[in-house]
């Protein structure tokens, strides 16, 4: 019952704050109405228009997070993202996977891990963060990049999928 409550609140909330322009104060109020069924929530929590979230019940968030347009967070399992965690245009960061079953992956079951993004971390444009996914603090993600693993704190990490360049 709680999970479809939290559907329904998400989709009460974009609807209505959609039209409202990307200003902070206003991203942050949408934060805060987010944060209303979150378990976890920090102060300064922005999330533009445009931003999906789902099962908001599988989300905790640190201090000073900020979700850019168009950033999409399926939260099968639980997601974490740390304080100061800035996630960019378009990325998608999705705790559940599919599995193949007789070649093909429409009827797999679903595999789901937990997602760790680290503080001070900034998940660059058009990237995804694939189930099971740990980001160590301060962590850059390049843009177009796909993080599937373990990433150790102060890396930068680019590519499909991700290695650590520096």
């Amino acid at each position: 019952m709680k999970h479809k409550f939290c559907l329904l609140y998400t989709w009460f909330v974009r609807t209505f704050l959609i039209l409202l322009p990307d200003q902070p104060l206003i991203m942050r109020f949408r934060g805060w109405c987010y944060s209303q069924v979150m378990p976890q929530c920090g102060r300064d929590f922005q999330v533009s228009a445009s931003t999906l979230l789902r099962n908001l019940e599988n989300i905790s968030v640190g201090n000073h997070v900020y979700l850019a347009p168009n950033v999409i967070i399926n939260a099968i399992a639980m997601v974490k993202l740390g304080n100061e965690v800035m996630v960019g245009f378009n990325s998608v960061i999705v705790s559940g996977n599919h599995t193949r079953i007789e070649m093909s992956y429409r009827f797999g079951k679903s595999k789901v891990n937990d997602i760790l993004i680290g503080s001070g971390t900034w998940v660059a444009a058009n990237c995804t963060v694939i189930a099971g996914a740990i980001i160590g603090d301060g962590c850059l993600v390049a843009a177009n990049s796909a993080i599937s693993g373990d990433c150790s704190s102060h890396g930068i990490y680019a590519g499909v999928p991700a290695r650590k360049i520096k």
